[in-house]
């Protein structure tokens, strides 16, 4: 069965304008360019279409959701708040997460793109699929829009998915530097979704993202944080995969597992410090894939979240579609012997303990 890939132009044109980064211009910040802007994204698919993969991906149409469906997840005043600014000027969703003219429908194309996989891949139409959209949505929460985000890409697409495929238990996996914070509000009292989030602890948002966030009500054990120091690379992240992460899908047996795919945990981000390169995020994609074997099919999805190198997030990205597909490509990454022999690649001792805390906090 086929790969599927969903990618729209429109997803380049969301506009977060000039920056400092992620700070607006002043008197005493010169402008600059922003963070969060289609240079990662537009280069990740050129190297897509240069290794040649591209064509032999399933192409996933991109249409987008409705207000209705943004509406399982966030409150109808954002929705429209969100809408009016867009129609007009544009605006701030919270708090440094600007957007212009026309991303309202940007947006919903891209929340509509990651839900086009996700069906596709419920009705067999693919066997597994990624979603390169923009603007991200792990962050965003029911009434605010944060960390770039406007609308919860992927819990609108599960929470879609189910009113109109009816599929039970879901597992997301969130291998972004910055907590899934948004991912896991959605479903926090739900015990039909499990959300898992490795992140670089305390990064963003400052505030959440702890082993003490273990859900409420029914939802008590189906929220698993694993915050890892700064400064952890490969062996960290492939011991918290087999210690945390892989277990905990074996306990819950989804029939579904979603990634919120960020490729901000690389050794060349902006944004974060951790240490990952590209043979991370390919063994970490053949994991999931191993579990999605055994547990549901192989039902996999992933949509774009994060990800500020322009120069490395294509071969990130192109590891994981290499493994997703089963194709690999002519196309080396250059990077990759520089960042796999940095030192504290392997795992060390105060990482290992992060991960004893979390797959305790977890019940493992």
């Amino acid at each position: 069965m086929a790969t599927g890939w969903n990618f729209h132009e429109l997803y380049l044109w969301h506009e977060t304008g000039n920056a400092a980064m992620f700070f607006q211009p002043s008197l005493t910040i010169e402008p600059g360019e922003h963070a969060e802007n289609a240079s990662t994204k537009r280069r990740f698919k050129n190297l897509m279409e240069v290794s040649g993969l591209t064509e032999k991906l399933t192409s996933v149409k991109s249409d987008p959701v409705s207000d209705d469906d943004l509406a399982r997840f966030h409150t109808r005043d954002y929705i429209a708040r969100i809408k009016a600014l867009s129609a007009d000027r544009g605006g701030d969703a919270s708090y440094l997460t600007p957007f212009g003219h026309g991303s309202y429908d940007i947006a919903c194309l891209a929340a509509g793109g990651t839900y086009q996989v996700l069906a596709s891949v419920l009705s067999g139409a693919i066997a597994n699929g990624y979603a390169l959209v923009r603007p991200p949505g792990h962050h965003a929460e029911a009434d605010k829009g944060m960390g770039f985000c406007l609308f919860g890409n992927v819990p609108v697409a599960i929470l879609k998915a189910r009113a109109e495929h009816g599929q039970a238990r879901v597992a997301t996996v969130d291998w972004d530097v910055h907590h899934g914070n948004g991912t896991q509000a959605a479903f926090y009292a739900d015990p039909s979704v499990l959300t898992i989030s490795l992140h670089q602890e305390g990064l963003y948002p400052h505030d959440s993202g702890t082993l003490a966030e273990r859900g409420e009500g029914k939802g008590d054990g189906f929220n698993i944080n694993i915050p890892l120091p700064a400064g952890s690379g490969h062996g960290a992240y492939i011991a918290a995969f087999e210690q945390v992460v892989i277990p905990a899908l074996y306990r819950h047996k989804p029939d579904l597992i979603v990634v919120p795919s960020g490729f901000d945990g690389s050794a060349a981000d902006p944004l974060g410090r951790m240490m990952l390169h590209s043979g991370t995020y390919r063994a970490m994609t053949a994991m999931l894939m191993a579990a999605a074997d055994d547990l549901c099919g192989g039902r996999l999805v992933m949509s774009h979240e994060g990800g500020y190198s322009a120069a490395y997030v294509p071969y990130c990205g192109l590891a994981v579609m290499e493994q997703l597909s089963g194709v690999k490509t002519a196309i080396d990454d250059p990077f990759l012997p520089v960042f796999q022999n940095y030192p504290g690649q392997e795992l060390r001792p105060w990482q290992q303990n992060a991960i004893d805390e979390a797959r305790r906090a977890a019940g493992l």
